[in-house]
Order: structure tokens, then C-alpha cells, then sequence
């Protein structure tokens, strides 16, 4: 019989100015903190996060995150956690400084807390960390025993960074459904290490609704800095409710075809995670063969969010044929996603799929 996995972080808080009970529910984990964040992160967080450790008995150590999530620079941050003797890892910031912190905080075998500057990624939530190269080139995945223990997104923070990162979190959301669909009719496995549960497919159908009915609302109230009902219920989507979806119900194409666009090289990799899962999701849509009707449904949804649906979008106006077979050779490959749309699929049917997605325009 197969086996259902469902797993999520111990607890999750949300809301405006719960960054001030960082330190508060710090000192129930731990007591000496290797906090990570880049610098832009610090300038804006640092503060906050400061005068909430007044107050509490733990030490923490700031540690400058280099932008990249690499096997170098988490084996780098580890030496300074070894060295503080820190018994819980801190992420403050976007996914990737997340996804350091996470592979950071297993190899010390400690507790992790996620602390999200955007809701631009699902990562928070997740047992697992996207591995790049140094140069940002995609390298696989690593997978942890268990999820953070704490996950806190102060809603006024994540308004407050630039509003793409808002539609960018929204765009990689609406993967969920997509992806979790075609794991459910494939029967394949999730990042968690089973079957879909009808749990993750419930939220991951919840995620999709709620982003259609309330994105572009709360992507209009963003822009402004305002922190609405709709703005609310679109962060969990993006971060909880996308986040439980993919881990638990299964990655597809979308994702893959993110991965693949790794291989090329020039502006594309200017784009965020989710700008250019937006065109992955798109592309996902064109392999299962949906009707145009439904595709443009998306399309038009991602162009409300200023979203890329087209290749002069993605900077890719003169990229070839040949170098999008080299996109679909990544995206292919062993141990990717694709296998949970169809297995059989070609390099080449992923480079024409993704030329056909620019003709919906």
C-alpha cells in the first residue's frame, strides 16, 4: 500500500509588528542564535529584531549572507555557528538566505526559526533547501528530518519590500494546484517522501482559490503599503497554504522548467523564483495540453500581477531553439520534478511548449 506523508512546521505566526515577538519565541528554543540575513536585509529588520532580543535572555551572532545558496557559503556559516556554539539558526530574509539557514542549521543539528522579509517564495514552511552554485546555477535539493520549528512573517515587513516580490510570491503559489494535480493523477511521490494526502490537496486547492479571488487586490493594496484583509489571506497563501501544498502534495513542471531555465545564461537571471515559475507554470499548462481557454485564464491572471507570460518578458527574445533543448535536457533530468507530469517528455517537447506559451499573447 502506499505510503501518505504529511509534514509542517511546529508552529506558525502571522501578522503586523510579530516581529517584535522574535526574541520571545527565541528564548523558547534556544539561547545562543546564529542569525543569517544579507545586508539590505539588515538595514531594513535589524532594528526590529534587536529591540526584541532586549528584553530576553539569549545571545545572538549576525552573520552577513553572501546571496547565494551554495554548498560554500553554508559550509562557511556553519563554521561560524560551530565556532559561537549556537543552539538554534535564525533565516531572516528572502528564500535563498532561507534555504541557507535551514541546510545550516541541520548540519548543527539544531532547531530552526524562518523569519521571511517577502512572500515571494513557498520556502519558509519546507523541510527542504533549493542548492545552487556559486554562480546561481541549479544543483538539486537537500531534504532535513523535520520542518522549522517557528515560522514568523510580520505582514507590514513583507508589504514593505518592492510589490514584485509580492506578485512573484503569488505567481510561484499558483504552481501548487497545478503541480499537486499532476502528482495526484501520476500517483507520484512528494518532497515529503510519500503520496499526496487529501490534506495537501484540500489546501493546495484552497491556495489556487484564494489567490484568484484576492491577488490582484491584495497585489493593488501592496503596491500602496497597505496591509488589508486580502493582502493577509494572500500571504498564507503564499507561505503557508503554498507551502504545506507543494511539500506534501508534489512538485511537477513547473518547477522543473524553473530549474532548467538555470542553464541560460544573460538577464533572465535577473528574474525573481517566481517570475519565472509563473512562465514554468504556463508551460506545464501547455504540456498537459489544457485548452487555450483555460491557459489564457492564467495568462491573463500572471499579466494583472505584471508577471512575465511572454520570452521577451523573460529576456529571451533571441534565445534558440537549441538552447531551450538545453533547458529541457535540465529539466528532464534525473531526479527532477517533470517525472510527475509524464515521464516520457523531451528536451525538445519542453523547448516547443515553451515557445508555444509566448504565441497566448
Amino acid at each position: 500500500m502506499a505510503k501518505l506523508v504529511f509534514q509542517s512546521p511546529s508552529r506558525y505566526v502571522q501578522g503586523t509588528g510579530v516581529i517584535s515577538e522574535l526574541g520571545h519565541e527565541t528564548a523558547k528554543i534556544g539561547k545562543k542564535i546564529l542569525l543569517i540575513a544579507d545586508e539590505v536585509v539588515w538595514d531594513i529588520a535589524g532594528k526590529s529584531v534587536e529591540v526584541s532580543f532586549e528584553n530576553v535572555d539569549v545571545k545572538y551572532n549576525h552573520i552577513q549572507f553572501s546571496g547565494e545558496a551554495s554548498d560554500n557559503e553554508i559550509e562557511r556559516i556553519t563554521g561560524e555557528g560551530k565556532n559561537f556554539g549556537s543552539d538554534v539558526v535564525i533565516g531572516l530574509g528572502g528564500g535563498k538566505t532561507l534555504d541557507t539557514a535551514k541546510a545550516v542549521a541541520d548540519k548543527l543539528d539544531v532547531p530552526t526559526i524562518i523569519v521571511p522579509t517577502t512572500a515571494s517564495t513557498d520556502a519558509p514552511t519546507s523541510a527542504l533547501s533549493v542548492i545552487y552554485s556559486d554562480e546561481g546555477v541549479f544543483e538539486g535539493y537537500k531534504f532535513y528530518d523535520k520542518n522549522p520549528d517557528l515560522v514568523l512573517v510580520d505582514s507590514k515587513i513583507v508589504i514593505g519590500a518592492p510589490p514584485k516580490f509580492f506578485a512573484s510570491g503569488i505567481a510561484d503559489a499558483m504552481a501548487t494546484l497545478v503541480e499537486a494535480s499532476a502528482t495526484v493523477r501520476r500517483n507520484g511521490d512528494t518532497m515529503a517522501g510519500g503520496k499526496p494526502t487529501l490534506a495537501s490537496q484540500a489546501i493546495a486547492e484552497k491556495a489556487e482559490e484564494t489567490l484568484f479571488l484576492y491577488g490582484i487586490e491584495a497585489y493593488e493594496a501592496a503596491k500602496d503599503g497597505l496591509v488589508t484583509p486580502a493582502v493577509e489571506k494572500v500571504i498564507e497563501a503564499n507561505t503557508l497554504l503554498s507551502g504545506l501544498g507543494f511539500e506534501n502534495g508534489g512538485l511537477a513542471g513547473a518547477h522543473a522548467i524553473h530549474n532548467g531555465f538555470t542553464a541560460l545564461h544573460g538577464d533572465i537571471h535577473n528574474l525573481t523564483h517566481g517570475e519565472k515559475v509563473a512562465y514554468g507554470t504556463l508551460v506545464q499548462l501547455v504540456l498537459e495540453g489544457r485548452p487555450g481557454n483555460e491557459i489564457a485564464e492564467y495568462v491573463d491572471f500572471y499579466e494583472a500581477l505584471e508577471m512575465p507570460t511572454t520570452l521577451a518578458a523573460m529576456h529571451l527574445t533571441d534565445v534558440s531553439l537549441e538552447d531551450l533543448v538545453e533547458v529541457g535536457k535540465l529539466a528532464t533530468g534525473d531526479g527532477e520534478t517533470l517525472k510527475n507530469l509524464d515521464p516520457e517528455i523531451t528536451p525538445e517537447q519542453v523547448a516547443e511548449a515553451i515557445l508555444a506559451v509566448d504565441k497566448y499573447n
